[in-house]
Parts: C-alpha cells; sequence; structure tokens
C-alpha cells in the first residue's frame, strides 16, 4: 500500500495504491491522520482510488474513519477514481451517500 498526497489550493488529494486489506491499513491509517491534523482548515478531502488494486471492507473502515476525523475539523471528503471493483463495493455498501465520488 502507498500513499501520495498534495495540496491544491483549499484541496487537499490523497493519492491511494495497491491494496487496502487488515496489512496495510495500520501504517496508512496513521500517515493520514497526521496529514489530515496538519491540513486543518482546508475545505474538503479528495481520497483518489484509482491504484487500488484491491480493498475489502477495511478499506471501507479506513476510509470512514477519515471522514471521521475531517468532520471534526468540518472539512468534506469525496471519492475519485476507484477502480470497478472498488467502486461496486463502495456502491453497495451506501458510502457514496456520505462522501460522494467525484
Amino acid at each position: 500500500m502507498d500513499m501520495k498526497e498534495c495540496r491544491k489550493g483549499e484541496n487537499l488529494y490523497i493519492y491511494l495504491s495497491g491494496e487496502i486489506d487488515e496489512h496495510s491499513v495500520a501504517c496508512i491509517r496513521e500517515r493520514a491522520d497526521r496529514l489530515i491534523d496538519e491540513n486543518a482548515g482546508l475545505s474538503r478531502a479528495v481520497f483518489n482510488l484509482a491504484g487500488v488494486k484491491f480493498m475489502d471492507s477495511t478499506g471501507i473502515g479506513f476510509l470512514i474513519g477519515r471522514y471521521k476525523k475531517l468532520q471534526k475539523y468540518g472539512m468534506e471528503m469525496y471519492l475519485e477514481n476507484p477502480n470497478t471493483g472498488a467502486d461496486k463495493i463502495l456502491e453497495l455498501s451506501g458510502i457514496y451517500s456520505i462522501m460522494p465520488k467525484l
């Protein structure tokens, strides 16, 4: 699992790639939380999932945890470019109702 980030104006972009599962999520969870703390006050965070090859329920839990953290700072969260498999999981879970897909 790999994570890259960049800031564009009032938006924080987080690019995820690899597999989001029980074995890989711990290191990106800590890093994502630190990044959110460092960029508190921005308008929104966009999680780009184009590079995610596999995601299970752990990935959904990871996204919901970051959503809750962002909410504490008044920041919105969006998802973009999920692959077909991830998109299906996210749609079935209803996650797009709280973090829309761009």
